[in-house]
């Protein structure tokens, strides 16, 4: 695997990955271990995070898949002591795991009278809906940050990555849910940066443009292959006018967990979004 940066300082690191089963996470898993890491791959279906551990073993690199429920204070209490037995403290924990739902989703950007019965305003939004995706964000990286930092504590060299987004700059039209988690994935972020100052454990957070996922690819792309409307305001507003790659995540990911490079760099959030946070539209 060919990385933009290779740091010397994870080879023999314990790295903890959650939502790992992914594109995105599970790349960064793939990186970290071609750098010498013993990486924890975390995902609420096995399959998945064991089919990301084996590409991984037939690399040459050194890492397990485990089932986990980031959500679930009794499973991360369980998964962590499997993963004390299979390698050791744990030094560095990326928060992966995230996402948004139709529940939490409105089919217009501004409010206006249903046109068909199927549109979803405001209004309509449920209250599980909000709760399911503010809990998956937000309680998905405050509970593996409380059960996983314990291993870290007056550590040299032990940091925590979050996953927030560039919508929590500014939030995005349609998803108020996921906006307004992802921006307390950032808050978040910052406050743990200070809180564990003194102990020798940075956190930061990378905060992803728009990258084209399993996830949100419904809503970029018609079912012909073009591009939907939204995706043509995505990129008209992007000033580098195109999607982001999820390799392209992994350069800032190695910088930002290195003890060398970022040693002095604590409760930051980098976008990286092609432009789309500072560009104002005109």
């Amino acid at each position: 695997m060919e990385l933009p940066i290779k740091p010397e300082t994870l080879k023999g690191k314990v790295v903890v990955i959650t939502g790992a089963g992914g594109v995105i996470c599970g790349a960064m898993s793939k990186a970290i271990a071609a750098c010498g890491a013993k990486v924890a791959i975390l995902d609420r279906l096995l399959d998945k995070a064991e089919a990301v551990a084996e590409e991984i073993k037939k690399d040459g690199g050194i890492a397990k898949g485990y089932q986990n429920n980031v959500l679930d204070r009794e499973d991360l209490k369980k998964v962590h002591a499997e993963i004390n037995a299979d390698f050791g403290p744990i030094d560095i924990l990326i928060n992966g795991a995230g996402g948004n739902s139709p529940k939490a989703t409105t089919t217009q950007e501004y409010y206006a009278e249903k046109e068909k019965e199927e549109d979803i305003s405001f209004f309509d939004l449920k209250q599980e809906g909000v709760e399911f995706v503010f809990d998956l964000n937000f309680l998905g990286t405050f509970l593996p940050c409380q059960e996983f930092a314990k291993d870290m504590l007056g550590r040299k060299g032990c940091s925590i990555l979050n996953v927030s987004s560039m919508n929590a700059f500014t939030p995005l039209t349609k998803i108020p849910a996921y906006s307004a988690a992802k921006s307390s994935v950032s808050n978040f972020t910052k406050w743990l940066a200070v809180h564990f100052s003194k102990v020798g454990i940075r956190v930061n957070a990378i905060a992803p443009g728009f990258l084209v996922t399993a996830q949100n690819k419904a809503l970029l792309f018609n079912e012909d292959g073009t591009p939907t409307a939204r995706t043509e305001k995505i990129l008209a507003a992007t000033p580098m006018e195109r999607f982001g790659g999820p390799e392209e995540l992994l350069g800032a990911t190695l910088f930002l967990i290195d003890e060398r490079c970022a040693s002095f760099i604590t409760g930051v959030v980098l976008p990286i979004d092609g432009g789309f946070s500072s560009y104002a539209g005109v």
